[in-house]
């Protein structure tokens, strides 16, 4: 039963961003806020490997690649067409590709990570990140498991996605809300939720910072 569900996850992922890969990233940079504060906490140097699960056209990666020690970056995408996309915007951006370990890129779901078998990495990664991935994820929990098997003790797991929005006017909240699920996107408080329980749990130390008045939260932990 497993496979069938992850290669369709992998079919509607392709579905969905066949023709809309092409303008990603110049429509999302109106809505997905908060990005560039989330990679500010993502520590590179020579010796670190940094892995971003949902990486779709590479966006993030490319801007972190331009660090001048970026040390190794790896990106996982459940769509093939995305990768694509990422390839060829790696390409014109001037960065380096695998064959020069800057960055590595592998088809996957998230909730099947594993360092060892995508990445040829015997060791846990010491970053993660999730840049608006989550609330597009339905087997978030699996995904979040899967980070934590897969970082480091003492590593990071940041995420940046989606909050309440409480602190908007109720009326644009509400109108932001029924637009963003034109795009299949919402606000999933059970995420929020579990990443808050990682901490109670004494698994990860973790803070929470609100971005744009509760547009969006910026989550970062550390593993125990």
């Amino acid at each position: 039963m497993t496979e069938p569900v992850a290669a369709d996850q992998a079919v509607a992922m392709d579905r969905m961003y066949r023709v809309t890969r092409h303008v990603y990233d110049v429509t999302r940079a109106y809505y997905l806020l908060g990005r560039d504060r989330m990679l500010a906490k993502v520590i590179t140097n020579p010796s670190t490997a940094t892995l971003e699960v949902g990486c779709g056209t590479a966006r993030n990666l490319i801007k972190l690649a331009r660090r001048p020690e970026p040390g190794l970056l790896c990106g996982l995408d459940a769509s093939q067409e995305m990768l694509d996309t990422a390839e060829a915007s790696i390409a014109r951006a001037g960065v380096p590709a695998a064959g020069h370990e800057r960055i590595r890129l592998r088809q996957g779901l998230a909730e099947s990570l594993d360092a060892k078998s995508m990445f040829g990495r015997d060791q846990p990664f010491d970053t993660i990140f999730f840049s608006y991935c989550l609330s597009m994820v339905p087997t978030w929990p699996g995904a979040i498991e899967a980070a934590m098997a897969n970082l480091k003790t003492g590593g990071h797991l940041v995420i940046v996605d989606f909050w309440d929005q409480k602190e908007l006017p109720g009326l644009f909240a509400a109108g932001l809300k029924k637009w963003l699920s034109l795009f299949h996107v919402h606000y999933r408080p059970e995420v929020h939720d579990a990443l808050a329980a990682l901490g109670t749990s004494g698994r990860a130390d973790i803070t929470f910072e609100s971005v744009a008045k509760r547009y969006a939260y910026i989550a970062s932990l550390t593993k125990r």
